[in-house]
């Protein structure tokens, strides 16, 4: 059964187009995720499938009785209580209560939707579609504000979903086991790929490679016609006359222009961090009047250290972001800072974005200054172009407003970057150069994030908030953290996570047999991976070059020494690869 069917769908925004022509058809069933670069129009979309836009062009065709149930990037949550804003719905009394449970909002239905916070807000409006009985369900980045439990339920939720689905996301976890097919908005265009994200990317691969191949093909015939027409062509028939014309249009064609002019640097610069950075020694923090969040938290940042901060929402994640950053002060312990420390904190909220500004105040950060062709060519490089620099920040799409906050934030030279749910809102593209970036940055790294394909990229300690007050430091990144969930909840009993009484506490990273930091030691680990894989592929090609070179006895001799040499380079870094394990773990088992 059909649901939505758009044909021919056009749209724009003022100074340029979204998309043109663009057809989707969604039957009960599909299971369709959208993914595309921040400002592609995903969110205008769904606008348009929701009816709540007429297309500029095109047609939109609704089922007979189908009923839509959507989640908006910046839902509207009316007035009154989160009970007023569910009643509307038909659904029983004991789902709605159990929907809001898993969402982290259980025994709040009381509370005024105008004191909820953005992530509140959010988690409210997800509920409010997830009850309704409708026949599409329509949600635009629903795993935001979610933590790991919410996330892995609402997969299970929207997988028995029997009606049709529509998800923009960047969670690639969810893409991959949520979606039977990809939707993504390219250049005004849309491109189907049938599977999960992993076809996404296998599509996208395939399609660069094409026009990079047909690119060539232009450029030789275009050569061919160019010589052609230099010699003096016999232009007097009508044949000679169309080639000419023809010719002409080849060689003065050009390709499709990038969906993105050029690779986002974020390399601007890092000032050097000395051995004291940030420790906090015998941290707590409770709000006013009500029990502390935790307590007893010791902390030693190493200037190498990537860790997260994991847990259940509203276990005070943030807050201990918050002290770390010196943006609050804890309610006992203290917080001592080194002398070399630059920090700086790119937030959930981003509340430093002024919206009636344009980007590039934003970007300068001063209203009397102008920008000069520094601060032009450092929006270019984060996709700003000539006229989206001069653009509101209020006519920004939310992604293309977090990538701005990302901008403002890395331009300030921090050694010391404390990330505060940085996935939220941003394209799959940004993200993965963000990745890239975290891994080659010379500084150490906090991050507080739900995103577990980020979290499993970037991070190589976890630190968890187990909701008992209880904060505790665990080696092996977010996987190992994962492993031990998992056990947990397969373990014999009620099935229910078991909270550890000896969780240990955060301590000062201690100090290895070679006299090097843990962090340290872990970078040159990762480091010396790339460089094993590296030279496992040249080993590799030159042991194929080796069986191609017949009986060529001097060509065999040069590539037999050659393939020599990268064994004897492959055996000494993983000798090395060895020796730094070995040191990692006398050194990680204490700190």
């Amino acid at each position: 059964m059909i649901l939505v069917d758009a044909a021919g769908v056009s749209m724009s925004r003022p100074g340029r187009p979204l998309f043109h022509d663009v057809s989707v058809t969604i039957s009960r069933g599909d299971r369709i995720g959208v993914v595309g670069l921040n400002g592609t129009g995903k969110s205008t979309l769904i606008d348009v499938l929701t009816g709540r836009r007429s297309p500029e062009s095109g047609t939109l065709r609704v089922g007979r009785g189908v009923t839509v149930a959507a989640l908006d990037q910046d839902p509207d949550l009316g007035h009154g209580t989160i009970a007023d804003c569910l009643a509307a719905v038909d659904a029983p009394e004991w789902e709605i209560a159990a929907v809001l449970d898993r969402l982290g909002m259980g025994g709040r239905a009381s509370d005024p939707v105008s004191q909820l916070s953005g992530g509140e807000a959010k988690r409210v409006a997800l509920a409010r579609a997830l009850v309704h009985d409708a026949d599409l369900l329509i949600l635009d980045e629903p795993t935001n504000h979610l933590d790991v439990d919410a996330i892995e339920w609402l997969e299970s939720r929207l997988a028995s979903f029997g009606g049709g689905l529509l998800l923009v996301t960047h969670d690639r976890h969810v893409l991959d086991r949520v979606t039977t097919r990809v939707l993504e908005l390219d250049r005004g265009r849309v491109h189907v790929h049938d599977g999960g994200y992993d076809a996404y990317l296998e599509g996208r691969a395939a399609r660069e490679e094409a026009a990079e191949r047909a690119e060539v093909v232009r450029k030789n015939l275009a050569r061919t016609e160019l010589a052609w027409l230099r010699r003096g062509a016999p232009a007097r028939t009508s044949k000679a006359k169309a080639r000419i014309r023809s010719a002409t249009e080849l060689v003065e064609a050009r390709p499709e222009a990038a969906a993105r002019t050029g690779d986002l640097d974020l390399h601007f610069g890092t000032p050097r961090l000395g051995n004291d950075t940030i420790e906090l020694v015998d941290v707590a923090f409770a709000h006013e009047g009500h029990e502390p969040l935790f307590s007893g938290v010791d902390l030693m940042l190493d200037r190498r250290d990537r860790l997260g901060i994991v847990g259940a929402n509203g276990t005070g994640k943030s807050t201990l972001l918050d002290i770390i950053a010196g943006r609050r002060t804890p309610t006992a312990g203290q917080r001592l800072v080194g002398s070399t420390v630059s920090l700086e904190l790119f937030d959930q909220r981003g509340d430093t974005l002024d919206l009636d500004a344009r980007v590039w105040q934003a970007v300068v950060g001063d209203d009397s200054a102008k920008p000069d062709w520094r601060d032009k060519a450092l929006m270019e490089e984060f996709w700003f172009d000539s006229d989206a620099q001069y653009a509101p920040i209020s006519m920004l799409s939310g992604g293309e407003r977090r990538r701005l906050q990302l901008l403002v934030t890395l331009a300030r030279q921090p050694n010391i970057v404390l990330l505060d749910e940085p996935t939220n809102d941003l394209d799959l593209d940004t993200l993965r150069v963000l990745e890239d970036f975290l891994e080659d940055f010379p500084g150490a790294v906090v991050v507080v994030s739900h995103d577990r394909a980020f979290l499993e990229r970037t991070v190589d300690d976890v630190i968890v908030f187990d909701g008992t007050g209880s904060v505790g430091r665990r080696p092996g990144g977010y996987e190992a953290y994962e492993r031990i969930r998992r056990d947990a909840r397969t373990s014999p009993g009620d099935g229910a996570p078991k909270r550890s009484n000896s969780t240990p506490r955060t301590k000062k990273p201690k100090r290895t047999k070679s006299g090097r930091s843990p962090g340290t030691i872990r970078h040159e680990l990762g480091r010396l991976e790339k460089e094993i894989a590296a030279l496992e592929r040249a080993r590799d090609e030159a042991t194929a070059r080796l069986e191609d070179a017949g009986s060529d006895h001097q060509r065999l001799a040069e590539i037999g020494a050659e393939v020599a040499a990268l064994a004897d380079e492959l055996e000494a870094a993983e000798e090395r690869w060895l020796e730094l394990s070995e040191d990692l773990e006398g050194g990680v088992v204490e700190g």
